[in-house]
């Protein structure tokens, strides 16, 4: 039986009049602390500025040990060697007329935003498919020059959404228009502008103090009469919706026409501004990420129509194989690709596993030139039944 705590005057610790005076001390201490460490922040920040190293890119997360002491050339958020010495490494170095700041493409799904990403960045940053609604999330590339650095936004494609997860596309996409300095909105010169583009000038023009330039894509696919159409059909769009272009630029990713002339325009609405991101960095993008999105292109080639929106991939473990010479280093990838319903499980795989075998062979191909070493790429496919009106599952995989 348990001895009954005593209440006595003895056991008690009596209270003093003066035990306020501790606490007033204890809080006056604390303060001091407080302000001691608020002020060493400050000092650390101050010379973290001064070195430039403001970016705040994420982690990579593959081991240092599978590219031994330096990075490949190729390897993932790296530009080759030399390509980033136009961004100034010292404070000192940069010169007073100097721009940096956030340009984001937007437009309808399969308008080229991503192809012109890539081809303004000089890299493959963001995976391209002939498949509507191919970029689920906004990738960031980076472009650095001797005059500026422009960090480009590229984002889903707006749309009507029929599922939760087509609204939470939508959602990044209007938060994005938010933070950029200035947006490039893409209208394909081969399709006739739509309802869509309508809509979405519409909802630019509700952006009243960013500056907007209107880019017509894909130009290599059409004639010079047919381009020129399309670009006064851009600058009646405009007058329609009460939006004044800083720009109208015809360009063709694929083709390399005018992309230089769009990153002059970019920039020229940029603020002056110190480099946002070190020298050769090319994308913020988490290679964890990166090795996903170039699974799922793999997987969108040749399907049908209804399975690239029901399709998602994650990457459950990336980890350099342990025991292997450090001259033959090996990275396995474990990754699962998730589908709604078990006719689209079968789609993926194929016939005893053919095109799931296609898949990895075209995607292990793309990453080990990504990440600059040999990888096992272990491939799994799994139902999660209406995964994109599900809010728990679209969190689990990443929405």
């Amino acid at each position: 039986m348990t001895e009954p705590r005593r209440t006595s005057s003895s056991s008690q610790p009596r209270k003093s009049a003066a035990s306020p005076k501790p606490a007033a001390s204890q809080a006056s201490r604390n303060a001091a602390r407080n302000n001691r460490a608020r002020k060493a922040e400050e000092v650390e920040n101050s010379e973290r500025r001064k070195r430039q190293s403001i970016a705040k890119a994420e982690r990579r997360t593959t081991s240092e040990e599978v590219r031994a002491s330096e990075p490949a050339p190729t390897a993932v958020g790296r530009a080759p060697e030399g390509a980033g010495a136009a961004t100034p490494t010292s404070y000192l170095d940069i010169p007073e007329d100097y721009r940096a700041g956030f340009a984001c493409f937007v437009g309808r799904p399969n308008a080229g935003k991503s192809t012109l990403t890539n081809a303004l960045v000089g890299a493959k940053i963001a995976i391209t498919s002939g498949k509507p609604q191919t970029t689920r999330h906004t990738v960031r590339g980076i472009v650095h020059r001797a005059d500026a650095q422009l960090v480009l936004v590229d984002t889903p494609g707006l749309h009507r959404p029929r599922t939760l997860l087509g609204e939470r596309l939508n959602e990044q996409v209007r938060a994005t228009w938010a933070e950029v300095d200035v947006i490039g909105f893409c209208i394909p010169a081969n399709q006739e502008i739509g309802p869509g583009d309508r809509y979405i000038a519409t909802q630019l023009a509700q952006v009243r103090r960013t500056p907007k330039v209107a880019v017509v894509t894909k130009t290599d696919t059409m004639g010079k009469q047919a381009v020129g159409e399309q670009l006064l059909a851009v600058l009646e769009l405009g007058k329609e919706v009460g939006i004044e272009w800083a720009q109208i630029v015809p360009v063709s990713a694929v083709a390399d026409s005018q992309v230089g002339l769009l990153a002059d325009l970019l920039v020229e609405q940029l603020p002056q501004s110190p480099p946002l991101y070190p020298g050769g960095e090319l994308t913020d993008e988490p290679e964890l990420v990166m090795v996903a999105e170039l699974i799922r292109e793999a997987a969108l080639e040749g399907v049908r129509d209804e399975l690239p929106h029901s399709l998602a991939v994650t990457v459950e473990e990336m980890n350099p194989r342990k025991d292997r010479p450090k001259d033959k280093p090996l990275l396995d990838v474990h990754a699962t690709l998730y589908v709604e319903r078990s006719s689209q499980k079968s789609i993926v795989i194929g016939t005893g596993g053919s095109r799931l075998r296609e898949v990895g062979t075209q995607a292990r191909q793309q990453i080990e030139a990504l990440l600059g070493t040999p990888i096992f790429l272990d491939l799994h496919v799994k139902v999660a039944k209406d995964w994109q009106r599900d809010p728990k599952q679209l969190q689990r995989l990443g929405f």
